[in-house]
C-alpha cells in the first residue's frame, strides 16, 4: 500500500510540476493580473495548498482503488486521461492563452472525476471522500475558467 501511495504521489505530482512548466509567469503575468476575474477568486496561495491536498488525496485514493477496481486496463485508461488534462490545462491557459479551450479541458477533466465517483463508489464507499478535495475544486476552478472566458 505504501509503495502504491508514493507512486500516484510521484505521478500526480509530477503532472503538477509540468504544468507549472508551462504557466511561465502564470497569475503574476501582466496577462493575468489584468483579466476580470470572478470576486469569488481565492487568493494565489489557496491554488498551491489547494492542489497540494488535492494530490495527496487523490494519490490515497488511487492507491486504495488500484487492488479493488476489477478492469485495471480501464483504471490505468482513466488515469492517463485524467493525468494528462490535467497537465495540458496550464499551457493552454497560461502560455496559449486559450481560455475557451482550457474551459473545455477543465470540464472534461471535471467531468471524468466525477465519473471517478460514480463508478467507483460501490468498490470503496466512504473511502472516496479522498476524492471529494479533487471534485469540489474542479468545479470551483471550472466556474472561475468560465467566468474569465465570458467576461474578458
Amino acid at each position: 500500500m505504501i509503495l502504491r501511495i508514493i507512486l500516484f504521489l510521484v505521478l500526480n505530482f509530477g503532472a503538477l510540476y509540468i504544468g507549472s512548466l508551462f504557466t511561465n509567469m502564470g497569475v503574476a503575468s501582466e496577462w493575468y493580473s489584468e483579466l476580470s476575474k470572478a470576486p469569488w477568486t481565492p487568493p494565489g496561495w489557496v491554488f498551491g495548498a489547494a492542489w497540494t491536498t488535492i494530490m495527496i488525496c487523490f494519490s490515497v485514493y488511487m492507491a486504495i482503488l488500484w487492488p479493488k477496481a476489477g478492469n485495471r486496463l480501464m483504471l490505468i485508461g482513466l488515469f492517463a486521461v485524467q493525468w494528462i488534462l490535467n497537465v495540458s490545462w496550464n499551457p493552454t491557459f497560461f502560455e496559449y492563452r486559450d481560455v475557451l479551450s482550457a474551459l473545455c479541458i477543465i470540464t472534461a477533466l471535471t467531468l471524468l472525476v466525477g465519473y471517478f465517483l460514480y463508478r467507483y463508489w460501490p468498490k470503496l464507499k466512504w473511502k472516496s471522500a479522498l476524492l471529494f478535495p479533487y471534485f469540489i475544486w474542479l468545479l470551483i476552478a471550472t466556474s472561475l475558467n468560465a467566468y474569465i472566458w465570458l467576461n474578458n
